[in-house]
């Protein structure tokens, strides 16, 4: 067998086991409450709970979620530097919001993080959405993720800790 054969043998052995593997794995993992943890983020290490005025919009789907994170994302690539945060949405639904820090400054501690958030919170103010309700001075980054349909919003610096945010 010339050295060709042997390297595409190896390919098909490695895409099969590759196969295989996620075949064994992918349920599993899928049940898991939080399947998220350990793989996007560490360990949650602690919670909290946030109360929202606001209703979920009747036009928030999966769709919407989703072209929330691909705006925010394609605002923050535009820039002429790096971004420091990714923000992605996972679940069936896309209905949990994860917001991971990318370099070891920006939210190395969860006072950093509720920051980062308060920065988003005067950015969500100043949209027309909040200032045609009326809500503009009231309503956070929190209620705005609420009226999209999130459920759950999960900050972390990457490396030490996980916080979770449930909204109800």
């Amino acid at each position: 067998m010339n050295g060709l054969g042997s390297i595409a043998t190896l390919t098909r052995a490695a895409w099969l086991g590759l196969a295989l593997a996620v075949a064994m794995l992918g349920p599993a993992r899928a049940s898991e409450e939080h399947s998220h943890e350990g793989y996007y983020y560490p360990k949650v290490t602690s919670t909290e709970v946030y109360k929202s005025e606001a209703a979920v919009e009747a036009g928030a789907t999966r769709a919407t979620r989703l072209a929330f994170i691909v705006g925010y994302t394609a605002q923050q690539l535009s820039r002429a530097y790096a971004p420091r945060i990714a923000m992605f949405a996972k679940g069936d639904d896309a209905e949990k919001l994860i917001i991971v820090a990318l370099d070891d400054g920006v939210m190395r501690t969860l006072f950093r993080a509720r920051a980062v958030l308060a920065q988003m919170t005067a950015v969500a103010r100043s949209t027309t959405m909040f200032n045609d309700l009326g809500v503009a001075d009231s309503y956070t980054f929190f209620d705005l993720a609420k009226m999209l349909g999130f459920t759950e919003i999960t900050v972390s610096d990457g490396v030490t800790y996980a916080h979770q945010i449930t909204l109800k």
